[in-house]
């Protein structure tokens, strides 16, 4: 009997332990309000010291005591506190969060706090880039240009240049693959729209140096896009004079799609350069993007796009006025011939996503680039160079004295382009406790045909040039014949480190990245680090230092190399010797926020030192970058980015950005300045409410920049060069809420709002100052065979309506 009652007791007592010491995992992810992943949440158990912090890609795993009531609390800085209650849980418990950003009534003024960058990438508001007037036709990239280290000096295109580096030097990565632009393009009119459509866009990730090891081998930047999912049926209809686009989207439980149809007609904004004549460009590209959840673990997307740009021009005339109030000249040309060019591009990335658990998820990814692009022309021109006053156009009575060179030129060119890039690859993400591990193999297979043929024939006052009295001889005569197939394969693995401290909080990254071409060979290792830390005592202090290892892996211009074939003829070869280009970062940056005004407010800056070694020199003419094909330079370059960030009207983002860099090489045994030598910058954009009319929005993006290095047509820096003019450009637009949407200042709910979400009706004025500004320069030699720079210059003021439908 007393062993009865012993193994009762025994048994009761030990029953109630296993209660007692019963675990409830608990898992799951936390996104904002934009469903983007949100990482650095501290994600803790109320009343008791138990708690846990989400990784990169937002989830957390925590286990916790089984109990009646658990209260589970999530905290994040810049965002409201969640609070989340479990009643009787047990085993197994996933619980997903949704975190809304913390603002702070004032009035009827709603202010937002500013989210501390604590890596090297920085976020971008998308919604700034559709109604920002720009003459590219709402782009992101033209919205970089307004950042501190970002440089561009064409309004006509995409393309942007960061901390020294060229064009070809900054990766661009769409749902998590990398895509590519045209090859051939070589002018800001030849160029249609950006690959990135603005209307899709969900997320912004930009670095400017110092970015980690999951992203390729290139030396200045990286722009990481993410294309939003639908919340539901939507939709959005915009019309302008430059063209127009439609968006159409839709979610179901387990399907989402978001599809994207842009067209580009921009001959009224070419109309306004001094070269008159026929343009007929047009440019069209559609993209989608598509999301199916099978189950909770697993997740297939595809992200397609088909791009026809075609550019038709057909010349009549030019008249430039160039030169200074006392050396003033004139500078005019009559055309005969077209120019005809046709850019093609198809791509398509497919991504099979497994969440084995809620610390881990695994993709697969496929994708395929094309591209077919033409560029073909016959132009020849008769041209006057004159003393301005003069008429000079062939009247001798009037150019006794006053006429500088007369002469005629033939410019050719048959180039054409297929290229294809299959990429295959892995990649992972695993969250340990405070770490994040990430990794990741990639193999890419390109394969190039091209096949090129230039030529200029030039007759300076009745002479060909170069002067042969045998022989008719060309200026300049290129050809190129090459088919290449080559391989790529890289390797990556990086930690992501969080921890909180008695010092303050501490984010650090650090991972390596394997490369391997079989082209040249060539084995790379890139070591990156970097390091942010919030004081404890100050937590409006973020400090940040980032240091690496960067390649830019030499991809079709950089190793064709041209040489002379003793007739006068440059032949283009393949450079099998060719090595990757070599940069050193080293970065300090730091962010303090404050407030002014009621308002949140950052100031940021960054000084950056880049070690160049492996340059391959080139040279810039208007959007053509021309490489020497060989190793041959090395240099630096150093600078420092100041940026004001902040809301200095309540609900609008602004800021304003200064920029000072210094970039040399040495090339030929003298230190020149790159040709992305842009000294100083000073850009601004800003956004405006009316106060009496809360409907009526203002946008004005300026900028003010340094000219860059320029020299004459087949030479280099070493021979000779002049810097030219500081670009200046003023852009600015009216939007005006013809139904403005819910949320806004001023809104009233409408019968109308159940059809449409907001209607805005623009008016965009680009180059408001009327500034000339130069994008390259044309070369002509007088009868004393002195060599003017004639400017070509870029389009002058120009109107623009809009109107933006959502729905």
């Amino acid at each position: 009997m007393n062993l009865r009652k012993f193994c009762i007791i025994f048994t009761a007592l030990f029953a109630c332990a296993l209660i007692g010491y019963a675990q409830v995992k608990i898992h799951g992810k936390i996104v904002d309000n934009e469903d983007k992943d949100l990482e650095f949440v501290t994600v803790r158990i109320a009343g008791t010291a138990l708690g846990a912090t989400s990784g990169l890609d937002g989830t957390y795993s925590l286990s916790v005591p089984q109990s009646d009531t658990i209260k589970v609390v999530f905290t994040c800085i810049g965002f409201k506190e969640v609070n989340r209650q479990l009643i009787d849980a047990t085993g197994d418990v996933t619980l997903n969060v949704k975190m809304y950003p913390a603002s702070y009534e004032i009035g009827e003024i709603e202010v937002t706090d500013i989210k501390k960058q604590t890596s090297q990438m920085q976020t971008i508001d998308a919604s700034n880039v559709r109604l920002s007037p720009d003459a590219t036709g709402g782009s992101v990239e033209a919205m970089l240009t307004t950042l501190a280290g970002v440089n561009s000096s064409n309004e006509m295109s995409s393309q942007y240049s960061v901390r020294g580096g060229t064009f070809d030097e900054n990766s661009v990565y769409i749902n998590g693959t990398e895509v590519y632009r045209p090859q051939l393009i070589s002018s800001g009119q030849q160029e249609g729209l950006s690959i990135i459509n603005p209307d899709m866009v969900g997320s912004i990730g930009f670095s400017m140096g110092g970015f980690g090891a999951e992203y390729s081998d290139k030396m200045s930047s990286v722009l990481d896009i993410t294309y939003r999912e639908p919340e539901a049926f939507e939709g959005s209809v915009s019309a302008s004079l430059m063209g127009g686009s439609l968006t159409i989207g839709q979610n179901s439980k387990h399907f989402s799609q978001l599809h994207g149809l842009r067209y580009k007609r921009n001959s009224s904004l070419l109309s306004s350069m001094e070269t008159k004549g026929e343009y007929d460009p047009n440019f069209l590209d559609y993209q989608t993007n598509m999301v199916l959840k099978i189950n909770s673990k697993w997740q297939l997307s595809f992200l397609g796009n088909i791009a026809v740009n075609n550019y038709n021009f057909t010349p009549t005339s030019r008249q430039t006025n160039f030169g200074t109030s006392h050396d003033a000249k004139q500078f005019k040309v009559y055309f005969d011939g077209k120019e005809k060019d046709r850019f093609e591009t198809y791509f398509g990335a497919l991504n099979l996503t497994y969440r084995p658990s809620a610390a881990t998820k695994l993709s697969l990814l496929a994708s395929g680039y094309l591209t077919n692009e033409l560029v073909s022309y016959d132009i020849s021109g008769e041209y006057w160079l004159d003393q301005a006053g003069t008429t000079g156009g062939g009247n001798e009575d009037n150019a006794i004295g006053g006429e500088l060179g007369v002469g005629r030129y033939h410019e050719h060119a048959r180039n054409r382009l297929k290229m294809s890039v299959m990429s295959f690859g892995v990649k992972g993400v695993t969250g340990i406790a405070h770490h994040n591990l990430s990794y990741g193999l990639d193999f890419k297979h390109e394969t190039i045909h091209e096949r090129t043929r230039e030529w200029e024939l030039r007759d300076s006052a009745g002479f060909t040039i170069p002067t042969n009295p045998d022989a008719i001889n060309m200026i300049y005569n290129m050809s190129s014949r090459q088919d290449i197939s080559s391989n790529r394969l890289s390797f990556y693995v990086q930690d992501s480190y969080r921890v909180n401290t008695s010092s303050g909080y501490f984010a650090i990254n650090g991972g390596l990245r394997f490369s391997y071409w079989d082209f040249n060979k060539e084995f790379l290792v890139s070591p990156r680090a970097s390091v942010a830390f919030v004081p404890e005592r100050n937590n409006n202090w973020t400090m940040r230092v980032a240091a690496g290892l960067y390649y830019q892996s030499p991809f079709y211009k950089e190793y064709r190399m041209p040489s002379d074939d003793g007739q006068g003829n440059t032949i283009i070869s393949l450079n099998k010797d060719i090595k990757s280009q070599r940069s050193i970062h080293l970065i300090f940056g730091s962010d303090y926020t404050f407030r002014a005004f009621n308002r949140p407010f950052k100031l940021s800056g960054e000084l950056y030192y880049k070690n160049l070694g492996n340059l391959i020199p080139y040279e810039v003419d208007n959007l053509k970058i021309v490489y020497s094909g060989k190793n041959e330079t090395s240099g630096y370059t150093a600078g420092l980015d100041l940026k004001l960030f902040g809301q200095f009207v309540p609900g609008t983002d602004s800021w304003i950005s200064f920029s000072l860099m210094k970039t040399n090489e040495n090339l030929n045994g003298k230190n020149v300045p790159r040709p992305t030598d842009q000294r100083y910058s000073f850009a601004l954009f800003f956004t405006d409410y009316f106060p009496k009319v809360p409907k009526l929005k203002f946008s004005l993006r300026g900028i003010f920049s340094d000219g860059l290095p320029t020299t004459a047509p087949h030479t280099t820096r070493d021979q000779g060069y002049f810097r030219a003019p500081a670009y200046k450009r003023v852009d600015v637009g009216l939007s005006y809420a013809l139904l403005s949407p819910i949320n806004e200042a001023g809104s009233n709910r409408s019968s109308l709002h159940k059809y449409f979400k907001s209607v805005w009706l623009g008016v965009d004025v680009f180059n408001l100052l009327d500034i000339s500004n130069v994008s390259s320069y044309y070369w002509v030699t007088d009868v004393n065979n002195i060599q003017y720079a004639v400017p070509n210059y870029l389009t002058r003021r120009q109107f623009n309506v809009r109107l933006t439908i959502d729905f």
